[in-house]
């Protein structure tokens, strides 16, 4: 059997070292349109409080996981189509069979509509080569500012203010993280990250960006403006589902897939940023490790429904460290506050019957090993 995995992110190289351990033998393509190199997605947002480059947070080459996944792995490969009736794709013009196709696209930053005249100078940091290229953008700067408050800008925002940086942060709601996190417990992870030294522009977006010398001009939703060396924009992110669409694909908010992470053609599936199961985009690593397992086995002939238990995601910002399971859309409740010293919040989700639904812990709550599990095992499971 021919396996082709399009993506070399998490969700693709774990599903392809899930199945390389059942399918010792057996064909396996992996087409990327980066270089291909092994590193974890999550430390991207660390890279400055740890010191590092983006070469030393590759952890293998593209050869050398062609090696080890006894694998061809095509780099700075762009693919155009899928033809799903004669199961194939065509790469840079070349059409390529497979037996089975797995989707693991990722997803795309949301750019903002901007007007001026600065903006090569605002960057997207979404793979180890965007790293690179903002790293050395920055070299030498001094103040960057952060368009986004969610999960990805705050991390960024502890992330760069570790590295030396002054630090401003624009989100059109009044708060950090409101996506994520209560109140009580937003307030508290942005009273850290101010203490760390980030300013914060609450209530307003960015209208446009204008180069000023060797630096930039942005101008508020508001009318303000406020001036830096180089923009982040760290919004969020929108599946990549534009392949899966055009070759007739069901997608909605990503490529729609059922328990099987199959897809509405034969033999297609997809996994990671990219894919919606029963409704949900998880964009998070344990979710995507649960469903490369899953997908592995399916794959190799063991059909594997995939199911989420309750997965906390962890926000990094170590300045106030923060363990949540969501509240989703669906769920009818209220958040409470349990128990609070300073920045350090335990805040419940709870229905009008008082069952537990989600949970967000900042501060030392977080860090309490016990707490995680005992709330762990109250929630209910994301997919059952």
């Amino acid at each position: 059997m021919a396996l082709v995995i399009i993506g070399t992110g998490l969700a693709g190289y774990n599903l392809a070292r899930e199945w390389r351990k059942l399918n010792p033998t057996d064909e396996l393509v992996i087409i990327t349109r980066d270089d291909g190199r092994n590193y974890s997605k999550p430390m991207l947002s660390t890279g400055y409080t740890k010191g590092k480059t983006a070469d030393q947070l590759a952890m293998q080459t593209a050869a050398q996981m062609a090696e080890q996944l006894k694998a061809d792995i095509r780099t700075f490969a762009s693919v155009s189509a899928i033809d799903a009736t004669a199961k194939t794709i065509t790469v840079d013009g070349a059409v390529l069979a497979y037996d089975k196709l797995v989707l693991a696209l990722g997803a795309d930053p949301f750019q903002p509509p901007l007007a001026g005249d600065g903006l090569a100078r605002v960057y997207t940091v979404n793979d180890l080569l965007d790293y690179a290229k903002f790293q050395q953008a920055a070299a030498g700067k001094k103040n960057v500012i952060v368009i986004g408050g969610g999960l990805i800008g705050c991390e960024y925002a502890n992330d760069l203010s570790n590295g030396g940086y002054s630090v401003q942060l624009i989100e059109p709601v009044g708060r950090v993280l409101p996506a994520l996190l209560p109140t009580m417990a937003s307030h508290a992870v942005g009273s850290a990250l101010e203490g760390l030294g980030v300013t914060f522009h609450f209530g307003v977006s960015v209208q446009a960006v204008y180069n000023e010398g060797e630096g930039v001009r942005a101008v508020l939703s508001d009318g303000k403006e406020i001036s830096g060396d180089i923009v982040l924009s760290a919004i969020g992110l929108r599946p990549r589902i534009a392949l899966a669409k055009e070759a007739g694909l069901t997608v909605n908010r990503g490529v729609v897939v059922n328990r099987l992470l199959a897809t509405s053609q034969p033999d297609i599936y997809a996994l990671g940023d990219c894919a919606e199961v029963d409704g949900l985009v998880l964009p998070y690593v344990l979710p995507l490790m649960a469903g490369a397992r899953a997908l592995a086995k399916t794959l190799s002939g063991q059909a594997s429904p995939i199911s989420y238990a309750a997965m906390p995601v962890q926000v990094k910002t170590p300045v106030c460290p923060v363990v949540v399971a969501p509240a989703f859309p669906h769920m009818q409740g209220e958040w409470l506050l349990d128990a609070q010293d300073g920045n350090s919040v335990k805040a419940l989700y709870k229905n009008s019957d008082g069952v537990l639904l989600g949970f967000a812990l900042t501060g030392t709550f977080a860090g309490d090993a016990a707490l995680k599990a005992e709330l762990g095992k109250l929630v209910p499971a994301w997919l059952v």
